[in-house]
């Protein structure tokens, strides 16, 4: 037997009072997902703790079947693995993003999509102009970058910047838990402000807000930790596996379980992703070597944060005929069976704008198995599956028939 999980990065969401009460889910035409509905199980997964941050690193976590309470250390530490960007036991990593503050509000989270292009030159002149042996950041993809402090203390609280669109950007600045945070929070925040001065004239912005675009104008912390000790999943499951993500964090939580990390050109963590690439790399890797594939598409999420119920609903129907249908097509036509496991990490409400701690509808198709009785995939469908609420390491180990 050989295992996939496809993942609509924050694919759940809430009732929409646009849509007549119903979620994106319920709305979009997927036949290629209720298919696998109808002959697999499915329930409900909660997959945050109601004590930990509703994010996307331990929304996967718990996905791939590990306690996040006690590995998580900040989505820092993940995009750096994906990074090769090795990390000593006192380096504080953290997230760090371009984002586009207007008259002191932040307007968005990501600078309007910036290119990684332009980011580059951005996350380079600040390293440049602020960056030292203790200071140091390292350009990644679009918005999202990773920042790295040497001897950094964890004891601060940072507001991840997707929570707080419309927020005076100085209301939630970076604070200390700890006396013994202090020092670092400033330091944090002292680059805050200090980006501001640099990104603002910066040539790459002059020219975005000539071309109607928002600008980078700052950069925003978030996410700290120290690099986690993990088990593998190898070590967990006996799994040869890989990861397919446009997104650094995915990418480098899969590097700690263990997982190759297969790298698909024009895969953007948006809409215009590559999914058929994406499909194609996952079959491949099925018929190869691998016993296990983690698949994730970052599109729905991305949606959900601009709170634009029809790009969701889009993306959602893409996932299903581009990604899902012939996923199952091929897999159908190897010599060994295949299992799949479709869910979202975690729901990113358009209303909201944000993730939430929503138990997420979650499907099981493992061959040769007798199906529940429901036919849809949906927030409210899942509700009778056979399965119901499941949480910790249920979801993997149901996958693996374990």
């Amino acid at each position: 037997m050989k295992y996939i999980i496809i993942l609509g990065d924050g694919m759940s969401d809430r009732p929409i009072e646009s849509l007549g009460g119903k979620t994106p889910l319920m709305v979009a035409d997927i036949p290629n997902i209720d298919s696998l509905c109808a002959r697999g199980r499915c329930g409900k997964f909660a997959t945050v703790p109601t004590d930990l941050a509703p994010g996307s690193a331990v929304a996967n976590l718990s996905v791939l079947g590990y306690n996040a309470a006690e590995v998580f250390q900040g989505r820092g530490v993940l995009e750096a693995a994906s990074m090769g960007v090795e990390l000593e036991t006192t380096d504080l990593a953290m997230r760090c993003n371009l984002i586009c503050i207007e008259n002191g509000i932040i307007k968005n989270h990501s600078a309007g999509h910036i290119s990684t292009e332009e980011s580059r030159k951005l996350i380079d002149s600040l390293q440049e102009e602020l960056g030292s042996e203790d200071v140091v950041f390292h350009p990644g993809i679009s918005y999202r970058h990773l920042f790295v402090l040497k001897n950094g203390n964890d004891s601060v609280y940072c507001t991840p910047p997707h929570d707080v669109p419309g927020t005076a950007f100085a209301d939630v600045m970076i604070t200390s838990t700890k006396p013994e945070g202090e020092k670092t929070a400033d330091v944090l925040n002292r680059l805050i402000l200090k980006s501001q001065e640099i990104l603002r004239d910066h040539p790459v912005n002059l020219k975005r807000i000539a071309e109607g675009k928002d600008p980078a104008n700052s950069v925003w912390f978030w996410s700290p930790g120290y690099k986690p000790e993990m088990k593998t999943l190898n070590d967990l499951y006996g799994l040869k596996g890989a990861v397919i993500s446009a997104v650094d964090l995915v990418k480098g939580l899969g590097v700690y379980a263990g997982l190759d990390v297969i790298e698909v050109e024009g895969a953007t963590g948006l809409y215009d992703t590559n999914y058929e690439g994406k499909a194609q790399a996952a079959v491949d890797a099925l018929k190869g070597d691998y016993d296990f594939v983690y698949l994730h598409v970052e599109a729905t999420d991305e949606a959900g944060h601009e709170g634009d119920v029809d790009l969701k609903i889009r993306t959602i129907e893409y996932l299903d005929r581009r990604i899902v249908k012939f996923i199952v097509e091929e897999t159908e036509k190897m010599e060994e069976d295949v299992a799949i496991g479709i869910t979202p990490d975690h729901g990113t409400p358009c209303d909201i704008r944000t993730h939430v701690h929503d138990p997420v509808p979650f499907l099981v198709y493992y061959p040769g198995e007798k199906p529940d009785t429901v036919t849809r995939y949906d927030e409210v469908c899942t509700d009778s599956g056979s399965l119901g609420i499941i949480k910790g390491d249920t979801f993997m180990k149901t996958l693996l028939g374990r």
